[in-house]
């Protein structure tokens, strides 16, 4: 090597080795203490939640399981099996609406987990909370995991809309509806404030330049991955065919806790039930559809002919059922997912 070569190479810069990887940030012992028991605390946040609701619903828990203390047992267990099967039509409506295959056993566990903090909070923020941080924990980017919520909002009410109408031809002269369907005036007034809002939605996104470019932006991600999902069949076929039996699963746990007590109603008139009250207040931001659904049902199914005390005891028990029974193995695997960092 020649002199003139060795004067060319650079010194290393004095106090530093060369080629030294920049020092990764140390945390401090106590903000590692805060992360741990900010992790504690979120994974008992569930638990406390649904203690407090307890004490506030206390009394709707002791009579529904009083109810269900004299109930045959045989129908019990097909209303617990017909829970079991609406988290798996969940499962399959989530994995309807992404085009990434999610794992099948941390999806069922994540729905299972949804199913308790949506009987939390309303109109399922808390379902769907849950599921977009398991979207998140699996790769998929928040706009993206956001797209697939709102293409899950929107396919289950279509889907319970045309099993609506297919129990309205199958079943033309099952029930008078002059006293379900709403006057004039009500129809009017809904029709109004949709259009309000609408108006106002379309104002704001054509006035305000920091709320028009993200909803641009998301709307073009919706599109693309509907358009994506509805060239694999096997995605339409859980997104659809999930979303069309939630319903079915859902009327079939109120029939069989219903048969459990002896209600005098078939299969069919309860899920047509189901769906009409669902459809009229469903839109009532209370968690689960607790209360407003559960005064339509009522109603619904005495215009079916069912004494009112027995469809009153029915939906009680439909709620201990589907609410109360899972929630706590609920809330717990929630726990757990929130432990393991999956959520």
């Amino acid at each position: 090597m020649r002199k003139d070569d060795v004067r060319r190479v650079p010194a290393p810069a004095r106090g530093r080795a060369p080629h030294a990887a920049p020092a990764a940030p140390v945390r401090s012992p106590a903000a590692e203490r805060l992360s741990r028991l900010a992790r504690h605390a979120l994974a008992l946040l569930p638990l406390l939640l649904i203690g407090a609701w307890a004490v506030v619903d206390w009394r709707t828990v002791r009579d529904g399981a009083a109810r269900l203390a004299s109930a045959d047992p045989g129908w019990l267990l097909a209303a617990l099996f017909f829970t079991c099967m609406g988290w798996v039509a969940a499962a399959l409506v989530r994995q309807g609406a992404v085009p990434e295959r999610l794992p099948p056993g941390l999806l069922l566990a994540s729905q299972f987990a949804a199913g308790a903090a949506n009987h939390v909070l309303p109109a399922s923020i808390g379902a769907h909370a849950v599921t977009l941080r398991f979207l998140q924990s699996q790769g998929i980017s928040l706009a993206r995991g956001t797209a697939s919520l709102a293409l899950y909002s929107l396919v289950k009410p279509v889907a319970k809309t045309v099993v609506l109408l297919v129990f309205l031809v199958a079943f033309p002269d099952m029930l008078h509806l002059g006293a379900l369907v709403p006057d004039d005036r009500t129809l009017l007034l809904v029709a109004l404030g949709v259009a309000v809002a609408l108006a106002v939605a379309a104002t704001l996104l054509a006035a305000v330049r920091v709320l028009r470019t993200p909803a641009l932006g998301f709307l073009r991600t919706a599109l693309t991955d509907a358009r994506i999902l509805h060239t694999r069949p096997s995605r339409v076929l859980a997104l659809w065919g999930g979303a069309a039996a939630t319903p079915l699963l859902q009327g079939s746990v109120i029939a069989t806790v219903g048969f459990s007590l002896g209600l005098p109603l078939s299969w069919a008139q309860v899920v047509f039930a189901l769906l009409i009250a669902s459809t009229a207040v469903g839109a009532v931001p209370a968690p689960g559809g607790i209360g407003p659904v559960d005064a339509a049902l009522v109603f619904t199914m005495a215009a079916f002919g069912a004494p009112v005390g027995l469809a009153t005891a029915t939906i009680i028990g439909y709620r201990v059922v589907t609410v109360w029974v899972p929630l706590l193995p609920g809330a717990l695997v929630l726990s757990a997912l929130v432990h393991r960092k999956v959520l």
